[in-house]
């Protein structure tokens, strides 16, 4: 017997889902930073055992739309609602559970079988855990409810569990090799954004967005060559910083993650470019990848 199915990841922003993703899959296929909005797509990560498949898919946090690319990454998170074979909600052990009720109605009158993921627990005491498991209980009566820590890897294996007990039976999905859906392309621009995320303040990280316009490989080398965009000249001077140090020290940390990544070398050519609003122009999102 051979089991598959979709575990869909779903909850706020800055709970740890990305995290948990990660050390779901056991390879970081997640950007991960302690800003809010870090996730921007779907992100497949898949599992393979000999006679099961699990296809973790990672959505952006809940979160209400303020311009289209907050519209285009809520959309995921809609499609993801109704696609799974399993809902994965987590939350933590400091967020409000009433947070976004809408949703949450969503969840507990969804047919498949949900999983209630409450990260962060080495924060608390047992104490503390036990009163956040039971309130969770309350608030959604038909889920499993499980205290994790996905930094320290707490109650990660019973989770693993609980997801493949519930896991229907099916042939795989994808090859049995596959990690994930994204391309190399995809990966090397989540890689530069990663490093814009830690190493800008402000407003800067969420107006960018990266393009990868070309990736040729060599038989020793791979060059890249990317633009990041922003919206107006002002964030353009603070990427590329006073005689191009900035940009050039978000160059150096990338490249350095793409070598490690793609186990070859890298020339990395960055530019920044302006182009005002791109988070409300439907073609350039879609260039963008958000479909």
């Amino acid at each position: 017997m051979h089991r598959s199915g979709f575990v869909n990841i779903l909850g706020n922003p800055n709970v740890g889902k990305s995290t948990l993703m990660n050390e779901l899959v056991g390879e970081k296929v997640s950007i991960i930073t302690s800003r809010a909005q870090t996730t921007r797509h779907r992100i497949l990560g898949i599992v393979n055992g000999e006679d099961f498949q699990i296809v973790y898919s990672d959505t952006p946090g809940i979160i209400k739309p303020k311009y289209r690319l907050q519209a285009f990454m809520m959309r995921s998170v809609s499609t993801a609602l109704t696609d799974a074979d399993i809902i994965l909600y987590v939350t933590d052990v400091v967020e409000k559970a009433e947070k976004n009720a809408l949703y949450l109605d969503k969840i507990r009158k969804a047919s498949i079988p949900v999983i209630v993921a409450v990260n962060k627990s080495d924060l608390v005491n047992r104490e503390k855990t036990g009163v956040m498991t039971e309130t969770w209980k309350q608030i959604l009566p038909q889920a499993e409810v499980i205290p994790v820590s996905a930094l320290y890897k707490t109650n990660l294996g019973y989770l693993f569990e609980r997801i493949l007990h519930f896991l229907p039976e099916g042939p795989p999905y994808y090859p049995k090799d596959a990690l994930t859906d994204k391309s190399q392309r995809f990966f090397v621009s989540e890689i530069i954004r990663e490093k814009i995320l830690k190493n800008y303040e402000k407003e800067i990280p969420y107006s960018v967005s990266v393009d990868v316009e070309s990736f040729r490989e060599e038989d020793n080398i791979i060059r890249i060559r990317s633009v990041i965009y922003v919206l107006r000249d002002s964030q353009k001077g603070i990427i590329i910083g006073h005689r191009g140090q900035a940009l050039k020290k978000t160059g150096t940390l990338a490249r350095k993650d793409i070598e490690e990544f793609l186990g070859k070398k890298v020339y990395l050519e960055l530019y920044v470019k302006v182009s005002k609003d791109w988070r409300d122009k439907d073609r350039m999102l879609q260039d963008f990848g958000y479909r």
